[in-house]
């Protein structure tokens, strides 16, 4: 039922003028998901606290409510058509009454872990692209029929979000930046496999992925009430710079189960590294920041290693904002391992001296859709010196693409190996007194990898391709004898 209604929806998109791309799609859909979800949200505790004997003060209300503005029902419960808004009221009644009244929620909210505060940002950040109320109506219909009551609905809901997120990412470069393959994000967690009670960082949220995959790694086993409103309350902590992928952030952390996402719409580069107190730090960090960038020369100032490449910035944010014994899973791009500039030397020794780089996941070209970089991703933990290294080679055995992207399985021998960091045909062990002291050059170098053949000097090539002319020529001439 669910997939049919996101191809609906879809489906009307295509002839709304204002959406103009897979991300608007997101965007858009995200909105109007948020407003049902709340609704959902407000129902529960509504019925929760007359179980209870208790008032409910609702958290939006009168004309804003969704079975008042969206949906509005008769007597019998049935859709309302004479009472729907539709047409030129309802795009005026959405840009110029419900965006603005929601926003107001973030200087009303009591703090920023409130729900109220994340509609308040959301809606600040947001614009309705909606140009037809008629396309807009239908949109609002469909997803009225959509419930968020249960776990397993939520559960198809975010699946199905998720799916859209991926798409997103492959539709070009822009998406690009939101999307983490999944099944990458996995084996990332598997390792430094997260314990209730422990916190997880994100400074690069993006849409949330690794927060979401923690989550369900978390919630895999059997949950005390205390453990639930730990993993609600205590344990997912992210930050994201850019507005849209900040609110499908926060939607897809909903959809995954988490209420009221801690996500706060910052530039984590704004904050000097210098000033990260222990109340700060975090016991995990998961993160997957953009590569290239090049961020103002004020924000390079918040760091003791001043670089153009955003990546190298979110590291020493990610080194110190890991506490004493914190274990991190960062992706990068592969040229940080051996660049010889002095800001990747810098850094390079920064990570071995302060953090144990206990192993460094090589990446194959193809696994980011849309990315000219090839990436590795750097395991480690806070507090004790590199002693050595073990590096896997991941080789899935064939093309990575659009239509072939990574999979669990092609993961599962790295999993399974780092455990014990054995090592194999693509699996070594570098140790850190046999690196150059001058560069700490870490570079993939597979010592186990079979030896590529000789090249054939040209004396030989030439001979070789002489001889295959003589050959066509002969064979040529056989061909005429018989004509």
């Amino acid at each position: 039922m669910y997939e049919n209604a996101f191809n609906q929806i879809e489906r009307a998109l295509r002839a709304e003028e204002g959406v103009a791309n897979e991300l608007d799609y997101v965007e858009q859909t995200s909105w109007v998901l948020f407003l049902k979800y709340l609704h959902d949200l407000e129902s529960e505790r509504r019925d929760r606290a007359e179980l209870n004997g208790e008032a409910y003060q609702p958290i939006i209300d009168g004309p804003h409510r969704w079975d008042v503005w969206a949906a509005p029902k008769d007597r019998a419960g049935d859709f309302d058509h004479n009472a729907a808004k539709v047409g030129d009221d309802l795009v005026t009644f959405v840009d110029r009454e419900l965006f603005p009244y929601l926003a107001s929620f973030r200087q009303s909210a009591t703090g920023p872990r409130t729900i109220q505060y994340k509609i308040g940002e959301v809606f600040t950040e947001l614009r309705s692209k909606f140009r037809s109320g008629y396309i807009l109506r239908d949109v609002l219909e469909i997803i009225d029929g959509l419930s968020f009551n249960t776990q397993d609905q939520r559960h198809e809901l975010s699946q199905l979000y998720e799916t859209r997120i991926r798409r997103m990412g492959n539709a070009g470069r822009n998406g690009g930046e939101y999307y983490t393959p999944r099944p990458l994000i996995r084996a990332m967690i598997k390792v430094v496999d997260p314990k209730i009670g422990e916190t997880i960082y994100d400074g690069a949220v993006g849409s949330a992925g690794f927060l979401c995959e923690a989550y369900d790694y978390l919630r895999a086993g059997k949950l005390s009430a205390s453990d639930y409103e730990t993993l609600q309350t205590k344990t997912f902590f992210g930050q994201e710079k850019k507005g849209l992928a900040y609110i499908i952030g926060i939607m897809n952390m909903i959809l995954h189960g988490i209420e009221a996402p801690n996500l706060v719409h910052t530039n984590s580069l704004n904050e000097n590294v210098m000033d990260i107190q222990e109340k700060d730090r975090h016991d995990l960090v998961l993160a997957n920041p953009p590569f290239g960038g090049g961020e103002r020369r004020e924000v390079q100032q918040n760091f003791p290693i001043r670089s153009g490449e955003t990546a190298y910035l979110f590291l020493q944010h990610f080194i110190r904002k890991l506490r004493a014994g914190g274990r991190a899973a960062i992706v990068i791009k592969n040229t940080f391992l051996s660049n010889t500039d002095n800001a990747s030397v810098a850094l390079r020794r920064e990570l071995l001296e302060a953090c144990e780089l206990h192993t460094i996941l090589d990446c194959p070209q193809g696994t980011f859709q849309g990315a000219g970089v090839k990436t590795v991703v750097l395991f480690f933990e806070k507090g004790a010196p590199t002693r050595d290294i073990w590096f896997y080679q991941l080789d899935p055995g064939r093309s990575l693409g659009k239509t072939n992207p990574l999979n669990d399985d092609d993961l599962a021998e790295f999993v399974t190996l780092q455990k014990t960091r054995a090592t194999g045909p693509k699996s070594w062990i570098v140790d850190r007194a046999g690196l150059d002291a001058e560069t700490c050059d870490i570079s993939v170098k597979n010592p186990n990898a079979p030896a590529a053949a000789a090249l054939r000097n040209p004396e030989e090539i030439i001979e070789a391709m002489l001889a295959r002319d003589a050959e066509t020529a002969a064979i040529l001439e056989n061909i005429r004898g018989m004509l």
